[in-house]
């Protein structure tokens, strides 16, 4: 969990991102045992969806898949080279293509809050490996902060690692600050977690860096990137 986990990175940039239903379950499981693989046990993400407090949610990656008449139209090639290509296409496996809800949408992150009182509290932010450096951890954070503040949130806090330098920096980017430690907070080596925190995220100072930091960032990686909240 970011809450206990560290940031596992920006990005492939989704297409949406949306609350997490029961169906995406096996494929966030999927990114959180490659994500934090020396971490305790995962959550329990089907008691999560249930739980009131807890709010997840997914950054998705439309994809067009190719339909079977679509393959059946290219045109046979002839003689010897026919009869290749034919055995060819008999005997080689096809590619697996990974296919949830929608049929057509592959999840490539995800992340969570609790949301008790007054504060919302990040438990997890995560990236497939082969995603990352392109904006989802950042376009997942922002989901968040928006999330939060529409929860009626005023803050928003959560643990990093002391090494992951490139969480914090993001972190700090979109306003948080480190407000505490926990020694020995992660159990897979003993790392101390840096806890962070928010100022009020409801203010108008706060808001208009908020907004100031979705354009940027919407400048950057297309307009079409949007988030939840917006």
């Amino acid at each position: 969990m970011l809450g206990n986990r560290s940031l596992a990175g920006n990005s492939v940039l989704p297409q949406y991102v949306r609350r997490m239903k029961r169906e995406d379950i096996d494929a966030v499981l999927s990114i959180d045992r490659e994500a934090f693989p020396t971490e305790w046990p995962p959550p329990n993400l089907g008691r999560e969806l249930d739980n009131r407090l807890a709010h997840y949610i997914v950054a998705c990656h439309a994809e067009e898949l190719v339909p079977p008449a679509e393959e059946a139209a290219i045109p046979a090639k002839k003689g010897l080279a026919g009869v290749l290509s034919r055995l060819r296409r008999r005997f080689t496996p096809e590619p697996v293509r990974e296919r949830h809800a929608s049929g057509s949408e592959r999840i490539i992150g995800f992340a969570g809050i609790w949301v008790m009182a007054d504060e919302a509290h990040v438990t997890s932010i995560a990236t497939r490996a082969d995603d990352r450096r392109r904006g989802i951890g950042e376009l997942l954070l922002q989901s968040i902060v928006h999330m939060a503040a529409t929860l009626r949130a005023t803050i928003v806090t959560l643990e990093v690692r002391i090494s992951n330098t490139g969480a914090q920096a993001l972190y700090i980017k979109y306003g948080f600050r480190r407000v505490g430690l926990r020694r020995a907070y992660y159990t897979d080596n003993r790392e101390d977690a840096m806890i962070m925190s928010t100022e009020n995220i409801g203010t108008t100072p706060f808001q208009t860096q908020l907004k100031e930091l979705t354009a940027d960032y919407r400048q950057r990686w297309g307009p079409e990137r949007y988030h939840l909240g917006s």
